[in-house]
């Protein structure tokens, strides 16, 4: 970093965090930041565009990024790779560059990379400054509207590599099983999981996303849908078909997942239900297809841990 020279400003900005949560794994959100051809798509807010990135993918490796104004006037963000754990962290230190190649302010970037329910990320961005010229304490008053706008660009190259996922055809097979122990008598753990007032307390995908429909009928031949938009705009889809419901006992259910259009997979799933003193253990076995280059990398099963502590949550 050229900073050896330059002398840090009495007084500095405070820290910046944004976040936002995206419909896709982790593992495809952290790769929208690991290529040039990634980052010449996004990175940078509206009105800019990236003609130039250089950017070398591993500890120590160059990121450098020049964002073109709408007239024309470049602007490099120059730095490097210092932390980079795959699909959950990236460290970037970096400096924005001035028109006489000189550093304006040094911004350490933290990015983090949470999985959430239903197979989503929650990304949080931290940039603390250094400013080493006066005129870059002006530059900061934009940073939290340039970064919204910049992430609205993240989002949508997001959406571009979940599109873009291998034409051919293709089926991974993946099965978990989970068992939780409730203080609650199996009755109660069964009407949870099959009355839509008492399901609809846990099923649900968090923050960022809004329910737009919901229906159940638990009985053999019955089906369940729930539908919700996040706040990208992506449309997901539970669409389930009951195969035996034993009250009390167990229920067996297949499913399909949909994000917009796409079919992402096809799941059977077991409910068992067995006394422990007076509670209730729950086993859940699920058996999944995951469909045409559909990369779940083991969220279903992370998700499915979080709704059945929900679950456990409710029954309090």
């Amino acid at each position: 970093m050229a900073t050896a020279n330059k002398t840090r400003l009495s007084t500095q900005p405070q820290p910046l965090m944004v976040s936002r949560i995206f419909p896709a794994s982790p593992d495809l959100v952290f790769r929208a930041w690991s290529s040039a051809d990634h980052i010449k798509r996004w990175f940078c807010p509206a009105g800019y565009t990236v003609p130039e990135a250089e950017i070398e993918f591993r500890v120590g490796g160059a990121f450098n990024v020049c964002m073109r104004s709408a007239e024309g006037r470049n602007h490099w963000a120059k730095g490097r790779y210092v932390e980079i754990v795959p699909n959950s962290r990236l460290v970037i230190d970096m400096n924005a560059i001035g028109d006489q190649n000189e550093p304006l302010f040094r911004a350490y970037t933290v990015v983090t990379f949470m999985e959430q329910p239903g197979g989503a990320t929650k990304l949080e961005v931290k940039q603390s400054y250094t400013l080493f010229e006066p005129l870059a304490a002006t530059m900061m008053q934009g940073a939290p509207q340039g970064w919204g706008q910049t992430l609205d660009r993240l989002e949508q190259e997001v959406a571009r590599i979940r599109k873009s996922a291998p034409a051919g055809r293709s089926v991974v097979h993946a099965t978990f099983c989970i068992e939780r122990t409730y203080n609650a008598p199996r009755a109660k753990v069964f009407t949870a999981l099959t009355d839509p007032a008492a399901k609809a307390k846990w099923f649900a995908g968090g923050s960022g996303y809004t329910i737009l429909a919901r229906e159940m009928d638990v009985r053999p031949g019955g089906r369940e849908r729930v539908q919700g938009r996040w706040d990208s705009g992506v449309v997901s889809t539970f669409d389930a078909l009951y195969h035996d419901v034993v009250p009390d006992e167990r229920i067996v259910y297949a499913y399909e997942m949909h994000l917009d259009e796409r079919k992402i997979s096809v799941s059977l799933a077991t409910f068992e239900l067995k006394s422990a003193g007076a509670g209730t253990r729950l086993i859940m076995t699920e058996q999944g297809a995951y469909l045409d280059g559909y990369d779940d990398a083991g969220s279903r099963e992370r998700g499915s841990n979080f709704l059945l502590d929900a679950l456990g949550n409710s029954l309090k």
